[in-house]
């Protein structure tokens, strides 16, 4: 029989796991003035820049919702600029602006601070991010089966 045991619930255990890494990424991030999920999107646009919105939230795994607001408080702090489409009103596209290419050299050591707070080494890492990656589809899939079409 299952047990209903809070410290026995692996959702707890993945909670728990988030909020304190979140809660580092928060202390680490303030020194780059920007908030975590903020940092998603530079990250997204540091590995590939000058994309539209629906690509970014699509990666990122943000409706529109979400990622508007990011992108406009990136944009008021100079980091981002947003474009409608002339061919398309409803599409925008985001692209870095110099301050925005320049702050991924000031972030860069980010990752390092993280695996070194969390006792990872570069194979440790890639290890967990792995686990995680087979994780999330697993259940991604699990749950795709229980819902209806």
């Amino acid at each position: 029989m299952a047990s209903l045991r809070l410290d026995d619930q692996l959702c707890f255990g993945l909670y728990s796991a988030s909020r304190a890494v979140t809660s580092l990424y928060r202390v680490v991030l303030a020194e780059l003035d920007l908030t975590y999920p903020q940092y998603l999107v530079m990250l997204a646009l540091w590995e590939r820049d000058d994309r539209l919105v629906k690509e970014l939230g699509a990666e990122l795994n943000l409706d529109s919702g979400t990622l508007s607001p990011l992108l406009k408080r990136l944009a008021a702090t100079g980091l981002v600029e947003r474009n409608r489409q002339a061919d398309d009103e409803r599409s925008v596209r985001v692209s870095l602006t110099a301050a925005g290419k320049a702050l991924r050299e000031k972030a860069v050591n980010v990752p390092d601070v993280i695996g070194d707070a969390m006792g990872l080494d570069d194979a440790g890492l890639a290890r967990m991010r792995g686990e995680l990656d087979r994780l999330t589809e697993a259940v991604n899939a699990y749950r795709d089966a229980l819902s209806p079409a």
